[in-house]
């Protein structure tokens, strides 16, 4: 699909204020921030700060997380005051601290299988969310007005009642740099979506042969199958255009059976695009935690200045040490629609400290091991006891 230029604004740069400045202003202070990676005493009681009025805020408008925090106030301290909700709640609850009103956005997980989380955002908190991942943008030099650029998304055409959170992030990342075309892997059917891999093969070679960047967002599952379909096609290796960058998120959902490491995908990457390594990045994030994660030039993912990574026990949900593998467990106090300033996520996770990483961030960083429960028949703890084993 072709589609013509637009400018670039970016919007998401732009100041948000939050639903209440009398009662939220050092979230308000947090969320605006300039550098995503700064850290020290003063954001360390700046962010514990804002989790009280977040915690606070929530407590007043939630009646379940007023009485999941009574409860809590009970049994040990959590960090940061906010006991943890499984990201599967909201699978199968819808939980406001908002008037329904007031909902700006609905977004769903893009889970294969199985209910997904319905997440519920007011103004505040989705903007909020954009305004990070440009910050990281900008951070990285990824912001480029002047500068058009062809897109591959590997993510689902726009269709009408389309709202997975994947292919909301993708659509908004295209905001950065102007497009001179777009196009998509994911083709909208009539019926559903389907994967066109000869499309896609087709878009890339024409993108290699324009005088512009080519940006490839999504899906990393579905850039893999490409890269097998060109070389199952005797196809020679594509030189797309310096200052190329591809941005991966969303991990590899029904097609687990089939995932092979990140290095292995970066190297091929490489050697069939022509993308160097520091410009493919991976990303985490979900709709149940929209602050976003993404990769140090080294391939880590850090945590920014506006939330903090903690693992946990898969069996007691105690918090773990670096260097111990567990769920991963996300804490923020920017989100102000729905009581999800502290998830546990299905992913399990190992956390290293900054100086771990040989880039030049200090905040701690996390590597996503696999997930857990990836069979209806299976439970969480099972699967996760099993890939925890094997990691032993």
């Amino acid at each position: 699909m072709t589609v013509s230029s637009f400018p670039v604004a970016n919007p998401h740069l732009a100041p948000v204020e939050v639903p209440d400045p009398a009662l939220l202003p050092r979230v308000q202070e947090l969320c605006d921030l300039t550098d995503p990676y700064t850290c020290g005493p003063r954001q360390e009681e700046l962010f514990a700060a804002a989790m009280a009025e977040i915690n606070a805020w929530h407590a007043d408008r939630s009646p379940f997380f007023r009485s999941l925090a009574e409860r809590a106030d009970r049994g040990a301290a959590e960090p940061y005051g906010a006991p943890p909700v499984h990201a599967n709640f909201f699978k199968r609850h819808e939980v406001l601290s908002i008037p329904r009103e007031e909902v700006e956005l609905h977004l769903t997980s893009s889970g294969t299988t199985g209910q997904k989380s319905q997440m519920f955002f007011d103004r505040w908190t989705i903007r909020s969310a954009q305004r990070m991942v440009a910050r990281i943008f900008e951070r990285n030099g990824w912001i480029t007005p002047d500068q058009e650029v062809n897109y591959l998304l590997y993510s689902y055409e726009p269709a009408p009642g389309l709202n997975l959170g994947t292919a909301f992030t993708d659509n908004y990342l295209c905001d950065f740099a102007p497009a001179r075309q777009v196009e998509y892997a994911l083709r909208h059917t009539g019926s559903g979506h389907e994967f066109d891999p000869f499309g896609t093969v087709a878009a890339l070679r024409r993108f290699a042969q324009d005088d512009v960047p080519v940006r490839i967002l999504g899906f990393p599952a579905f850039l893999w199958f490409t890269l097998e379909r060109m070389r199952a096609m005797g196809l020679p290796p594509l030189s797309l255009p310096e200052g190329s960058l591809i941005v991966l998120g969303g991990g590899w959902k029904g097609h687990t059976d089939r995932q092979i490491g990140k290095e292995e995908l970066y190297a091929r990457v490489t050697e069939q695009l022509g993308v160097p390594s520091e410009r493919i990045r991976d990303t985490f994030g979900s709709v149940e935690h929209c602050v976003p994660y993404i990769e140090c030039d080294h391939h880590r993912l850090h945590a920014p200045v506006w939330s903090r990574v903690f693992v946990r026990s898969t069996r007691t949900l105690e918090p773990l040490p670096h260097g111990e593998p567990g769920f991963l467990h996300l804490v923020s106090p920017y989100i102000t629609s729905v009581p999800a300033q502290s998830v546990v996520m299905g992913d399990l996770a190992a956390l290293q400290p900054g100086r771990e990483c040989p880039c030049d961030l200090e905040t701690p960083w996390f590597t996503v091991l696999g997930r857990a429960g990836v069979s209806r028949n299976r439970s969480c703890a099972v699967a996760a006891a099993e890939l925890m084993k094997g990691l032993s």
